[in-house]
């Protein structure tokens, strides 16, 4: 089991233009533990989180009350480290950059695999991700500044509140692109045909107006510059799934490091509305 330290031996620059298998293969290798922005282009990426069979019903009604923030794309069987409808060669232990360890709600580790930890009472879930809407706007001439600074998306707790269920909830988090004002609504019309990578944004302009104080300090994820031509566009986003994590305190759960996502096997382009897809995995 590797750590963060060391670990990361191919630049991103580098595999922006690898192939997804050697992109894989770098990554469960622990070749690699970066952002996954513009990596795959076309391939769907999601969110993960891992957590105990006794919590998993739970946390699966709380994604389904709050698709928004946590649009569920499938799920695992209990104690499998892979979910058929995403592609038969991922391994959840191995395959993503960075992974978060969570113990009693308190992030204790970040490392660059999970197989030393890995129980037959867990269950996976993918979530959507936004990075998979920002290669329509990216194809449609609109630009994302931090993959043009090789930046992980700024993300900002809000003062939204998610729905309820057992012991998930809490405040929603956003994810945070520049957009020219004359191209917003273009925007909002290409994102609405990913309801599965958070759809539509939420919110354009005026941060405090959702309870961010300062758009220079994002809770995860760097800082991008906003241009006088711009507005800061926001949009849902999985790592609402952590801070419902943090509240609930699960005694084990294992998510995604943000940015680090899960690259899946399935084009994201022919499969534009997953909620038409039939039941999750079980």
């Amino acid at each position: 089991m590797s750590t963060v330290a060391g670990s990361e031996n191919q630049s991103h620059s580098f595999l922006a233009n690898a192939e997804p298998t050697q992109v894989r293969g770098s990554i469960r290798q622990n070749q690699y533990s970066g952002h996954t922005a513009g990596l795959c282009d076309g391939l769907l990426q999601c969110n993960l989180v891992i957590l105990p069979q006794e919590l998993a019903t739970d946390f699966q009604r709380f994604c389904e009350e709050n698709t928004v923030f946590c649009p569920l794309l499938g799920k695992s069987a209990v104690g499998e480290y892979g979910i058929n409808a995403l592609g038969p060669n991922i391994d959840l232990r191995t395959d993503l950059p960075l992974y978060n360890i969570y113990e009693n709600g308190k992030l204790a580790r970040t490392q660059t695999d999970v197989k030393a930890i890995w129980r037959d009472d867990f269950v996976a879930f993918a979530i959507g991700c936004s990075f998979t809407f920002e290669r329509a706007l990216l194809s449609a001439g609109i630009s994302m500044r931090h993959i043009e600074q090789n930046l992980t998306v700024p993300m900002y707790k809000t003062s939204l509140q998610t729905k309820q269920f057992g012991a998930f909830g809490g405040s929603a988090v956003v994810s945070m692109r520049p957009i020219k004002a004359p191209d917003i609504k273009r925007v909002i019309e290409i994102c609405e045909h990913y309801p599965h990578a958070h759809g539509a944004p939420i919110h354009v302009g005026y941060p405090a107006d959702i309870g961010i104080s300062d758009i220079d300090k994002p809770e995860w994820g760097s800082a991008v510059s906003i241009a006088e031509n711009e507005l800061p566009v926001f949009w849902g986003c999985g790592v609402t799934s952590q801070v419902s994590i943090i509240n609930a305190a699960p005694p084990i759960c294992i998510t995604h490091a943000p940015g680090a996502m899960l690259i899946t096997e399935i084009d994201e382009l022919s499969n534009s509305d997953w909620r038409d897809a039939g039941p999750l995995d079980e």
